[in-house]
């Protein structure tokens, strides 16, 4: 298989999947090293393809997302409890938290893209940060951070804002 096979044979995968795929699952399911992955989605990345990196694999950015989206300005504490919470509270309403933004004063924003959609998404973000003993981004800016949202409707989100500003995650 050449070059160009793996890279559209990836395209191809990531959009028929149902989730994201893993660097990991994907450099098996080819007899590539993960490195050689990365190095793909790059190119495919380059020539136009929106594909977006996560805690938990790659997705091809799907443009027809339905409903709306919203940037909230959220603070809580630094633990893995917290964070949990502040996250469930959102997915458990409906909502999904498509990415976590924080301003570096070296770098300026740095965003990570999260799309967690669901309580066994956030568990599994919170499993993986433990397993690589990582940090939250949140750590940089003493816990202040801004999450982009989505929700199917405007009823649901303004549920999503209520709910954050009510458990004193809503940094208003």
């Amino acid at each position: 298989m050449t070059q160009d096979e793996r890279r559209n044979e990836i395209l191809a995968l990531l959009a028929e999947a149902e989730g994201p795929l893993t660097g990991s699952h994907l450099s098996a399911l080819f007899g590539v090293t993960r490195q050689i992955i990365v190095g793909d989605v790059a190119v495919l990345r380059a020539r136009g393809e929106e594909i977006i990196a996560t805690p938990r694999g790659y997705l091809l950015y799907r443009q027809a997302r339905s409903g709306l989206e919203r940037t909230v300005a959220v603070r809580h504490g630094r633990s893995d409890e917290d964070l949990a919470q502040a996250l469930k509270l959102i997915v458990g309403l409906g909502g999904t938290v498509l990415d976590v933004t924080v301003e570096h004063p070296l770098y300026g924003e740095i965003t990570a893209n999260l799309q967690l959609a669901s309580q066994a998404d956030v568990a599994q973000f919170i499993e993986k940060m433990k397993e690589l003993q990582a940090e939250p981004l949140l750590v940089l800016t003493d816990g202040y951070h801004l999450h982009r949202l989505a929700a199917p409707t405007g009823e649901v989100m303004e549920q999503i804002l209520a709910a954050l500003r009510q458990a004193g995650f809503l940094a208003e």
